[in-house]
């Protein structure tokens, strides 16, 4: 059972006390992670792609559970934001790359630089591609994390596409380039992709939500009086999204890494729902694509796991659609 189905059926009061009687163990997962790493055979090789003159694997390590963005609730933003300090979060990336995973896509926060400066200095030959918003903090984000790619955050992209502003957009995607690292979009509402494409961006890697997170959850009234409100406690995912935004990629020209290929965690119920999450995305997007996957291996070794079922399905051509 996951642990939000958990936090249903159990009352946050006992989930959060089981919780908590893990944590003791997990607490150990970094120093146990990092003598494993001693002497240890390197991992088998993860499929590849190409962006631009860089070659990562098709497998991202994502940012969000290392920010505490859940998509679950307060609580549970709370649990990563804790959890995820600065030594756990640079054991986490060399895990990753000690896992066969050569690429991770940050977010900016107050221990950005820090960790990537710590990674670094531990010899990592991991690259990045930044998530952010703004052409005025570019170049200072550019040199103190030095980026590939720096890809426009997708919440962003959406709010100024709808409001008549995409040139802002491409400004940005300019901006990037002038300081010498790839530029990118990031969007949840694949028609932004569509646009992109169609109207030749200069761009050179997309990041595709798998859910369009940021359409409106209702209607507007048409007439009579307005429907009621409801409290908006989470995010919407509707089941067919994936299929909406997965089309769009297999007819862009440049490389996509898909993101939310769980559902934020809602596809996590069983490893079994992972594996099959991952093989309809690499199903569903190019060869020449990847994905970008959050993970919060408290409880789980999650990073082998993921990178497995990428070596697995990574390899596999893509579905002919009937």
């Amino acid at each position: 059972m996951s642990q939000e189905n958990q936090a249903r059926s159990m009352g946050r009061r006992e989930f959060f006390s089981r919780v908590s009687a893990g944590a003791a163990a997990a607490a150990a997962w970094g120093a146990t992670h990092a003598a494993a790493g001693e002497g240890q055979k390197p991992a088998e090789r993860l499929p590849t792609l190409r962006i631009g003159p860089h070659t990562i694997t098709r497998l991202v390590a994502g940012s969000n559970p290392l920010s505490g963005y859940s998509y679950l609730g307060h609580h549970m933003d709370q649990h990563m934001k804790e959890y995820f300090t600065v030594e756990r979060t640079v054991e986490f990336l060399l895990a990753c790359e000690r896992a066969g995973i050569t690429a991770h896509q940050f977010s900016g926060n107050d221990k950005t630089e820090t960790v990537l400066r710590k990674v670094r200095e531990q010899g990592s030959k991991m690259l990045f591609i930044g998530l952010h918003a703004g052409r005025e903090g570019i170049k200072g984000t550019v040199a103190g994390t030095r980026p590939i790619a720096m890809v426009h955050h997708g919440g962003v992209t959406d709010t100024l596409f709808a409001q008549g502003k995409s040139g802002e957009v491409h400004d940005y995607v300019k901006a990037v380039h002038d300081q010498g690292v790839l530029a990118g979009v990031s969007a949840h509402n694949p028609d932004c992709i569509k646009r992109i494409a169609d109207e030749g961006w200069e761009v050179d890697l997309f990041m595709t939500c798998f859910y369009f997170l940021t359409r409106k959850t209702a209607a507007e009234p048409a007439g009579g009086p307005a429907p009621q409100k409801t409290l908006q406690i989470s995010y919407a995912f509707y089941e067919n999204d994936p299929r909406v935004m997965t089309e769009v990629v297999r007819q862009v020209k440049k490389p996509c890494l898909g993101f939310k290929i769980l559902g934020a965690g809602r596809l996590g119920q069983s490893q079994e729902m992972v594996r099959q999450a991952f093989r309809f995305a690499f199903e569903r997007i190019k060869p020449t694509d990847g994905v970008i996957v959050g993970m919060y291996p408290r409880f789980f070794d999650e990073i082998r796991a993921n990178a497995q079922y990428t070596r697995e399905m990574g390899k596999a051509e893509p579905r002919k659609e009937a």
